[in-house]
């Protein structure tokens, strides 16, 4: 009587470990680096909105705001304030630190808008390089 026994040897599965182990080792940086890309890619496209409504805001008011704060809250209670500019709130950049804002700007800009990066500080490269609103490649 011949046995039924059906499955895999421990060395099969030691074979399949280990090729599941190279191609994770060889697809992973690669994925890592596109999460990275991708948060660079979501500061950018949140700079752009509070761009437009900094732009509102300027229609409205005849000025550029002297903090992001002015664009959710009208705290001098001034009758042309037709926000809230942005309904949600001034949102984090990527990395969960607050985007920085200075009026007027550097280099004759009405205003520099911009995210540290990763590190959260000023320079770096790759995911901790800042991202500015001023340089968009």
């Amino acid at each position: 009587m011949l046995s039924s026994n059906k499955g895999f040897t421990l060395i099969e599965l030691l074979i399949v470990m280990a090729i599941l182990g190279m191609l994770a080792a060889l697809v992973g940086p690669s994925l890592f680096n596109k999460v990275g890309e991708g948060r660079i890619n979501a500061a950018a496209t949140q700079m752009s909105s509070m761009e437009v409504a900094l732009d509102a805001y300027r229609l409205d008011m005849f000025k550029y705001p002297s903090s992001l704060e002015a664009l959710v809250k009208n705290s001098s209670s001034n009758s042309k304030w037709q926000g809230p500019y942005m309904k949600k709130g001034i949102p984090k950049d990527p990395w969960g630190n607050e985007y920085q804002y200075k009026k007027p700007g550097r280099e004759g800009r009405d205003y520099d808008l911009y995210s540290f990066g990763a590190d959260g500080r000023d320079g770096g490269e790759k995911e901790d390089a800042d991202v500015l609103n001023w340089k968009t490649d």
